[in-house]
């Protein structure tokens, strides 16, 4: 008689959660990256927009332009990572980005953020304000009231 091998099928693993929390935690740095990079080429698009003249006026399209690009850029942060925290490292960026460029000579002797500029200044300021205002609403609306 003789003894035949048991053919034994490798047990399939039950769907488990760390593969699951790794892509998760994969995605949620890139969502961070993307944030601070987005807000720094929206920071530096935006101060090359605040020189801008029509006819020697200045034109402040840059105001808009950062008041929007940041609010948008707070939005995918906290959409994308799903924490509140993820608002501050774009935030971080932008703002040390403008700081950097407020102090920043360049070799004809003039600052990017020029104070007697006061489309660059109002720029960093509701730029600021942009991602303020949304921390502001998004601790107003957390956490949400269960219904009784």
């Amino acid at each position: 008689m003789t003894v035949q091998e048991a053919t034994v099928a490798e047990p399939v693993p039950p769907p488990g959660r760390a593969p699951r929390r790794a892509l998760e935690l994969v995605l949620r740095i890139a969502g961070v990256l993307i944030a601070v990079l987005a807000a720094l080429f929206s920071g530096l698009l935006e101060l090359f927009l605040t020189p801008l003249r029509v006819g020697g006026v200045p034109v402040g399209v840059a105001i808009p332009a950062a008041v929007l690009a940041n609010l948008a850029l707070a939005w995918f942060a906290v959409t994308t990572v799903g924490r509140r925290w993820a608002l501050a490292p774009p935030w971080v960026a932008w703002t040390v980005l403008m700081l950097v460029a407020t102090g920043y000579r360049r070799t004809e002797g003039d600052h990017l953020v020029d104070a007697r500029n006061w489309v660059a200044l109002v720029t960093v300021l509701a730029g600021s304000l942009a991602f303020a205002v949304y921390a502001y609403r998004m601790i107003l609306r957390w956490p949400p009231v269960p219904p009784r």
